[in-house]
């Protein structure tokens, strides 16, 4: 293995004047509430608003707002997500099993978390997306209540209209306009608008992401996400115009993107750079891609595609591509991935918007014990345990020689007094 590019600089750093800015804002939406959050709106968004929640007349408007050609788009992505979440969900059983043991009856439920807070960041660009993959597969999964926070967009003074628009097809229950750690703050702890919620799934910058450090244990969260990465595999066959402009996608998300590739040629990964570098001049977005690249982008020659997967199954990349003449085989010995990318014609882009998996993904190599939002994301397994009185004999020495061992005499005492009753 050597390095044929290496990143200029760290993506992801925590600091103490982020953690203190976001605890100083849980604190104060916390104290103040609404009040908090209309005067964080204003600071930060530059939008008065006199409700933090969006009325159903504003999600109605939303839709005259944008093509109908988008509404179709996010109607069709919204069937493909629903499809798969609806195939996962098929996947899960609850179950109830007789043990081995007679009179016990083991078993597990699988419940929908009651109340979800969906967060849909806002950047540069709107993230209709975003919305599709937290809400729908919550809703597959049975959640009672899906709310949604999300920044004001500069020019609409509220949620931009696609986004709302693909809250609605979602069926989020209830959406308001609020962004930062203050949304993060609102739907952990409540406000006189903003429910308070049990989980909090959704991506953002690092002010979200250390918001949802510090109210984790009060609420649930997905994940801490850091900034999006790529990694390609790819061989001496791959076309290098398509691995070029799949690293180019990922580089143009913000300035910390990572894309990574690793290839076992290094001629192929030159003619990588060259078609990069065109295909940046080209895009009304390259400035940033390109910036991205050049201070984040890695390219390393692999001896072989086995070292490859070493090096790739060591980042546990959060979207992995496979551009190799045999990618179903390499497919199949990868084991680190948010979600993988199988062939030339499988660019993460489907997976962002349309082909039905999930785009919010673990990253900085979370993918080695996590996976990303499914509709299991949403369930709650819970045990079950039907002991009659003949398994309560039957498991009871086992039980009382551990708690004896163990020093909690209450628990033993506990199966005592029903094996002395039985036996009396």
């Amino acid at each position: 293995m050597r390095m044929y590019k290496e990143a200029a600089r760290k993506t992801y750093e925590r600091s103490r004047e982020v953690t203190e800015l976001v605890g100083g804002i849980i604190e104060n939406v916390k104290r103040r509430g609404d009040q908090e959050i209309l005067e964080l709106t204003k600071k930060f968004d530059g939008i008065e608003m006199e409700s933090v929640k969006v009325g159903r007349e504003e999600i109605e408007k939303a839709y005259s707002l944008i093509s109908q050609d988008t509404v179709e788009a996010i109607r069709n992505a919204a069937a493909q997500i629903r499809f798969f979440a609806e195939k996962q969900l098929e996947c899960m059983k609850p179950l109830t099993t007789a043990s081995p043991v007679a009179g016990v009856t083991l078993g597990h439920r699988l419940i929908p978390v009651e109340t979800v807070g969906a967060y849909v960041p806002a950047g540069r660009y709107p993230l209709p997306s975003t919305a599709l993959m937290l809400a729908i597969p919550a809703k597959v999964a049975g959640v009672g209540k899906v709310v949604a926070c999300s920044p004001a967009a500069k020019g609409y003074g509220t949620i931009h209209p696609a986004v709302l628009a693909a809250m609605d097809i979602a069926g989020i229950d209830e959406i308001y306009c609020t962004g930062g750690a203050q949304a993060i703050a609102a739907m952990a702890y409540g406000t006189e608008t903003v429910q308070k919620v049990d989980l909090i799934a959704g991506p953002g910058n690092k002010f979200v992401t250390e918001a949802k450090r510090q109210v984790l244990g009060n609420v649930g969260i997905d994940s801490l996400a850091g900034p999006s990465e790529v990694l390609v595999i790819a061989d001496e066959l791959a076309n290098p115009r398509y691995t070029a402009i799949d690293l180019l996608a990922q580089s143009e998300h913000d300035p910390n993107a990572r894309a990574t590739l690793i290839t076992t040629s290094e001629q192929f990964a030159g003619k990588v750079l060259e078609e990069l570098y065109k295909f940046a001049d080209e895009l009304s977005t390259g400035e940033t891609a390109k910036k991205s690249w050049e201070d984040n982008g890695t390219i390393i020659i692999a001896d072989s595609l086995e070292e490859a997967i070493a090096i790739s199954d060591d980042i546990a990349p959060e979207h992995l591509e496979v551009h190799t003449h045999n990618s179903d085989a390499v497919a199949a010995k990868l084991r680190n991935f948010g979600s993988l990318f199988i062939g030339e014609y499988t660019p993460v882009a489907f997976g962002d918007y349309c082909s039905g998996t999930n785009h919010t993904l673990p990253t900085m190599a979370t993918a080695k014990y996590s996976n990303g939002v499914w509709v299991g994301t949403f369930l709650k397994t819970s045990f079950t345990q039907h002991i009659s009185r003949e398994g309560c004999g039957n498991l009871s020495k086992t039980c009382v020689q551990l708690a004896g061992e163990e020093g909690l005499f209450a628990h033993q005492k506990s199966v005592l007094v029903r094996v002395e009753q039985m036996i009396n």
